[in-house]
């Protein structure tokens, strides 16, 4: 589903109008029909609510307008007013105003700050406030009356139903420009934006409702410009098929993982776990020569390589000496269909040399992550695709932040930029995790994953995230589609064991053994429901 900016939403409405044919009266009237429909959804006992609609000067109040007169229509006590003056009003919105008097329903002109104090009691009467201020043309902070009138509403503690955005928040950002209406439902129009599926704007819009308002999906999919998706259920069906009856292991890929070290074998035992949970039809773990008994007893699933160490420090006996780097091309004869490299394998300059080498000569697909990202952290531009090979790379915000030599604090804050950057100019496709995490492409898309919850916040989850990219990309040979279904299962995994085990207590190994759950819920077949007993 794709996730329009300010502009798009201007092209896909004049593309309508002027090319569809669909008034932009109707496209007003849809709105505001969606909004209540969705009040009602959410509050069953809207018909016995006093409801204030606080409509600005343009388009986003004339939505409010249509909402106050279907509210009329059906019996709900509503009062309407405008933070403005009456006459600035103008077009569809006039119209749908002018409407309302006609009905008998008169419009409170707000048009400064006495007029706010003298009515704002007759607001805080009511029990439901539907915010139609500001929609997506808003690209300043609120001031003056209206920044007043945000502030007395979020201070009111009443529920606020806001139409397209809380007003105060720009489509053009996830990051608020100043303040804004706090939300407890947000219904937006035709597409989501920015500020609502990605932090830390989408905490000020509570649910959010995406409303069919008639713009044809063909004209949201084309209007030009930044291509962001958020990923949905339904397209993630789509990626998977049946297994034929007649099919075989080596029709589902063969991975190989090159994971672990010593004290971090737990690493390559999940993501192992992560591909063979995904479905890949063989995966072997190459670990350090000195781990790979302890790898091989944690899963009789998958089979073990042990990778040649170079001599550790003489006068650091306890240290690992890592990886032999004249081992790189033994490693790639056993290679299968894609390479998973790096969870646990530590930061021993040998180690590092192997990785860089290993990368360097690897014709194979590759998901990096964890230490193997950390290996180019002093030299990112060798950390790149090419044609007939594609590289996916799973950093977390730290690891990201070294390898664009920059803090964790400005990549949290930049986010989508950076991830779109690094994958454009290293021809990666980066998977940048965290609190919804994001896929950008080396062609400059962007999907962002709707899944997950704060109990995946413990050691061990990128491993399995690790382990299921390699194996959707050895089984849908499409780099993109196995980053978007590995990273959307992986959440739909980890809410599967939050709904079991709670956010507190959930850990790695619990939402790994429900991934088999993730895909039957997704593929709509019947889950299994584990005895208590």
């Amino acid at each position: 589903m794709r996730v329009l900016n300010s502009a798009q939403m201007r092209e896909a409405d004049r593309r309508t109008i002027e090319e569809i044919g669909i008034p932009s009266l109707v496209l007003m009237e849809n709105a505001g029909r969606q909004v209540v429909a969705a009040m009602e959804a959410m509050y069953t006992d809207l018909s016995d609510r006093q409801v204030a609609v606080l409509c600005g000067r343009g388009n986003n109040g004339g939505d409010g307008f249509v909402v106050a007169r279907t509210l009329l229509q059906r019996g709900v006590d509503v009062s309407v007013f405008l933070i403005g003056n009456v006459s600035e009003v103008r077009g569809d919105a006039r119209i749908n105003m002018e409407i309302l008097g006609r009905l008998g329903l008169t419009t409170v002109e707000i048009a400064d700050s006495q007029a706010w104090e003298l009515h704002f009691s007759e607001v805080t009467d009511c029990t439901l406030i539907v915010d139609a201020i500001f929609g997506t043309g808003l690209n300043a902070p609120l001031s003056g009356l209206i920044e007043s009138v945000v502030a007395d509403v979020n201070a009111s503690g009443i529920a606020v139903v806001a139409v397209d955005l809380p007003s105060g928040l720009s489509a053009d950002s996830a990051e608020p420009i100043g303040d804004s209406i706090e939300a407890g439902l947000t219904v937006t129009l035709a597409a989501p934006k920015l500020p609502l599926v990605l932090p830390p704007g989408e905490t000020r819009a509570g649910d959010v409702v995406i409303a069919d308002i008639g713009i044809p999906s063909d004209i949201l999919d084309t209007v030009d410009g930044p291509r962001v998706e958020l990923l949905t259920r339904a397209s993630m069906r789509e990626l998977i098929t049946p297994r034929t009856p007649d099919s075989h292991k080596g029709d589902y890929g063969r991975v190989l993982i090159i994971a672990g070290s010593r004290g971090k074998t737990g690493a390559a035992h999940l993501a192992a776990v992560g591909a063979l949970r995904s479905g890949a039809g063989l995966v072997t773990v190459a670990t350090p020569s000195s781990c790979q008994a302890v790898v091989a007893t944690m899963g009789p699933e998958y089979m073990t390589e042990a990778l040649d160490e170079a001599a550790g420090d003489p006068d650091e006996p306890g240290e690992d000496g890592g990886l032999d780097p004249d081992n790189v091309d033994g490693v790639l004869e056993i290679a299968g269909d894609v390479i998973a490299l790096g969870p646990g394998l530590g930061r021993a300059p040998s180690t590092r040399e192997f990785i860089r080498t290993l990368v360097d000569r690897a014709t194979m697909p590759l998901v990096v992550d964890a230490d193997g990202l950390n290996a180019f952290s002093d030299a990112p531009e060798k950390l790149a695709g090419r044609e007939g090979r594609d590289v996916i790379i799973t950093p977390h915000p730290g690891e990201m932040a070294r390898l664009v030599g920059m803090s964790t604090d400005e990549v949290q804050a930049s986010r989508l930029e950076i991830a779109r950057n690094f994958a454009v100019a290293h021809h990666v496709y980066v998977v940048l995790k965290g609190h919804r995490t994001l896929i950008a492409t080396p062609d400059d898309k962007i999907f962002i994953n709707p899944t997950g919850n704060p109990g995946m916040a413990t050691g061990g989850t990128g491993d399995v995230l690790t382990g299921m990219i390699a194996a959707w990309l050895a089984q849908l040979l499409d780099a993109e589609a196995a980053c978007k279904l590995a990273v959307y299962l992986h959440g739909m995994a980890g809410d599967l064991a939050e709904a079991d085990e709670g956010e507190v207590a959930m850990t790695s190994a619990d939402f790994a053994g429900h991934i088999g759950d993730a895909i039957l819920e997704l593929t709509a077949r019947k889950r299994v429901e584990r005895s208590t007993t």
